[in-house]
Formats: C-alpha cells, sequence, structure tokens
C-alpha cells in the first residue's frame, strides 16, 4: 500500500523524538553516575575533618582539665541564613562543611586562650619566685652561728646554781668573788606557782633583772630549748637576746633575735626582737643591715608597733642613718 506524504512526515517525526529521548535518558545516567563519586568525597572529607576536630578538643581537655574533668564547649550552631525568594538552595554536603568550619574556627580560638592562659600563669608563677627571693635576701644574715651554751645553773630542777670553774689564779680574792656570786644567785627567788613553762621563763627574767646575764641565759636558753612551741617562748627567746645583748655579745644576740622572729613571726616578742635585732645589728657595724631590719619591721607591724618599740626604732635609724 503506498504511504502518502503526511505519513512519512509523521514517522520521521516519531523516530527523531526517541533518539532524542533516548539521549536526554542517558545524560541524566551518565550526570548522576558523575556526580555521586563527588559526594562521596565531599562527605569523605568531611569526616576526616570531623574526626580531627574531636581529636583536638580531646587535647583541649587534657590541657584545660588535667584531672579529667568534662569539658562544656561552648559551641553554638551557627544560624541558620534567611534564604532569598528564587536564589537556589544550599545542599546539605553545604551545610555541613559549613558547620564544621564553624567548629574548626571555634576550636582555633579556644586553643589560642588556653595557650594565652598557660603563658599568662607561667608568668605569674615567675613573679612570685622573684618575689620570694627577694623578701628572702631582705632577711639580715645570721652574724656567726651561736656555740652551745653551758649552763650555770641547772635551768628548771636545781635550786643551788653550779658551781662555777675555779679562778684562773687561784687567789681567795677571786674564790671569794665566786661564794659572793653564788650566794646572791641563789638569793633569786624561783616561782612555783604549778605553771612549769611560765615558771621558768619568770626565774629567767629574775635573773636578767638582778643582771646575772650568765646565769640568765642559760635559765633561758633551757627554757626555749624545752618549751619551744609554748607560747611562752616567744618572750623566753627575746630575753635570751636581750641577755646577751647585755653582756655584750651583740653576735649571739642578733642570731637569737633573727631565728625568734622567724620562727615565732606571730608571737608576743616577734616585733620587739625585729627592734632589737637592728640595734645588734649597729653595735656589730652593719648599719646598711640595720635599715633593712628596721623597713621589715614598718612594713609588717608598723601599725601595731607600741610606742616604745617606735621610739627604739626611729633613734636606730637615726644612728644608722637610715634612709627615709
Amino acid at each position: 500500500m503506498g504511504m502518502t506524504m503526511p505519513d512519512i512526515l509523521f514517522r520521521l517525526k516519531s523516530g527523531t523524538d526517541m533518539r532524542n529521548a533516548f539521549f536526554a535518558t542517558t545524560a541524566l545516567v551518565l550526570g548522576a553516575a558523575m556526580t555521586a563519586p563527588v559526594a562521596m568525597a565531599q562527605n569523605v572529607a568531611v569526616d576526616v575533618r570531623v574526626d580531627r576536630l574531636e581529636k583536638e578538643m580531646r587535647a583541649v581537655q587534657r590541657k584545660v582539665f588535667p584531672a579529667g574533668a568534662p569539658l562544656e564547649a561552648e559551641i553554638t550552631r551557627p544560624a541558620t541564613p534567611q534564604v532569598t525568594p528564587g536564589s537556589p538552595a544550599s545542599t546539605p554536603v553545604a551545610d555541613l562543611t559549613a558547620r564544621v568550619n564553624a567548629l574548626e574556627s571555634q576550636l582555633a580560638s579556644i586553643t589560642g586562650q588556653v595557650e594565652e592562659n598557660s603563658f599568662k600563669l607561667k608568668q605569674l608563677e615567675e613573679a612570685f619566685n622573684r618575689y620570694k627571693a627577694e623578701q628572702d635576701s631582705r632577711a639580715p644574715q645570721a652574724v656567726v652561728a651561736p656555740p652551745p651554751v653551758r649552763p650555770a645553773v641547772d635551768p628548771v630542777t636545781a635550786t643551788q646554781p653550779a658551781t662555777p670553774r675555779p679562778a684562773t689564779n687561784g687567789s681567795a680574792a677571786n674564790a671569794g668573788a665566786t661564794e659572793e656570786r653564788k650566794a646572791a644567785v641563789a638569793r633569786v627567788e624561783r616561782p612555783s606557782t604549778g605553771n612549769e613553762s611560765d615558771d621558768a621563763y619568770t626565774y629567767g627574767y629574775r635573773l636578767w633583772d638582778a643582771k646575772f646575764y650568765p646565769e640568765a641565759q642559760a635559765q633561758l636558753k633551757a627554757t626555749v630549748d624545752k618549751f619551744g612551741s609554748a607560747p611562752v617562748a616567744s618572750k623566753a627567746a627575746n630575753l635570751l637576746g636581750r641577755a646577751y645583748l647585755d653582756d655584750g655579745k651583740p653576735a649571739l644576740a642578733s642570731v637569737t633575735f633573727y631565728e625568734n622572729y622567724q620562727k615565732r613571726p606571730r608571737g608576743d616578742r616577734a616585733a620587739d626582737s625585729l627592734t632589737y635585732l637592728g640595734e645588734a645589728l649597729i653595735q656589730l657595724k652593719k648599719p646598711a643591715d640595720a635599715c633593712k631590719v628596721y623597713a621589715e619591721l614598718e612594713q609588717v607591724y608598723g601599725a601595731t608597733l607600741s610606742s616604745s618599740l617606735r621610739g627604739l626604732m626611729d633613734k636606730g635609724r637615726a644612728r644608722a642613718k637610715c634612709s627615709a
């Protein structure tokens, strides 16, 4: 049967449409196949960055909380931008990448703050160590170590003083003077109130007040050795230093005063010992060290100094020619 011209044109057109549809379908399939690896690669890259972020966050936690305390990171999700109608929407991978970028930026900021705080803490520690070394250097150094003092009397239990060493020349005059001194010391009343530490100090004070300095030194030193942790120790150690000073032994006095101040800075006679330490250093011809002691005295006890101690300090500063 013969075909007309319209039938021929219809068949040609139908074949062309089928070929076009085939090519379009093929292009879509190829496009999807090419896009899938790209999306997978993007997902892999994001996963790697997230893993790295987790590791860095754990490192920051270990640095900030070495004991293992958890770190509550103040990281908020970025605000979702408003999409203008008609503009293309972002893909989920792009949103996730933007969030990972924000996390990386905030983690870098946290890490920087941790490092800055560590540096400041190190600076504070160094400054404190310098201050401590400066304070230690300001304290006067002991001139000589105190030799052991041999008691002339039994400091607590004896009722009579020990027999002194015989006079070197063996003369009757010296022997008589020794016996006279023994009798005078024996006349100093030994208290007996039942408070052993106070009685020991009071007896030492009475010996010092009677100007029996060697006997007072032995008594007071024994009191400090036996009752060093009791409140009376501050008074006994200070009076021991004064007994040395009054006996013309400024080196021993300086050591005693300094140890009393160092060991008992809150004791009853701590300020007294620091004041008399300046006097001992002046007698040792160390005016510069005496000025340092007076500066320490003013700094530590200035507001609570009694009028008598302040008067001694002012006179000592004038003698040592301390600058204002």
